[in-house]
């Protein structure tokens, strides 16, 4: 079969990845693979996310202390954290995240891009599954509570 198919041209398709934050392609071998417990713990991850174009208006209405405001930047939070896969992350993004090591996040993109995408590390999964409770709920409180607080301007 596999004779077959090289004669015939078919093989399989090729991996992409995609940079969940700026959507821009990642080339195969580059990139940084983090788990969503450690996107999860940056503060200049949820500062950008909070303040996006989607989501600005959301913050202004929590900081005008509007409840709706506060109840969409929980839900916003809870989308982001409950993240299954691990999350491969452009080198214009890396920057987002300040309690990482690099150089195991990229060598961590590599065995993801040599197993196809199947590697996940240790502690993949929803961020609250991988940090202990009250870390988990100080991030949650920096996200729907702080983040954004100093970009948003209140009229």
């Amino acid at each position: 079969m596999a004779f077959l198919e090289k004669l015939l041209g078919k093989k399989k398709p090729e991996l992409k990845a995609r940079c969940p934050i700026t959507k821009e392609q990642i080339e195969s071998g580059f990139g940084y693979l983090l788990t969503t417990a450690q996107v999860v713990a940056s503060k200049k991850y949820w500062d950008m996310i909070m303040t996006e174009p989607e989501t600005i208006s959301y913050s202004v209405s929590h900081f005008k202390n509007q409840q709706s405001g506060t109840q969409m930047r929980t839900l916003i939070f809870e989308k982001y954290s409950n993240i299954e896969k691990p999350w491969m992350i452009s080198d214009s993004c890396i920057n987002l995240f300040e309690n990482i090591d690099r150089k195991s996040a990229k060598e961590m993109a590599k065995r993801w891009w040599e197993s196809a995408g199947n590697f996940a590390p240790e502690n993949s999964g929803p961020a609250f599954k991988a940090l202990e409770p009250s870390d988990f709920q100080s991030w949650k409180d920096y996200a729907v509570l702080e983040a954004g607080r100093s970009k948003v301007i209140l009229s």
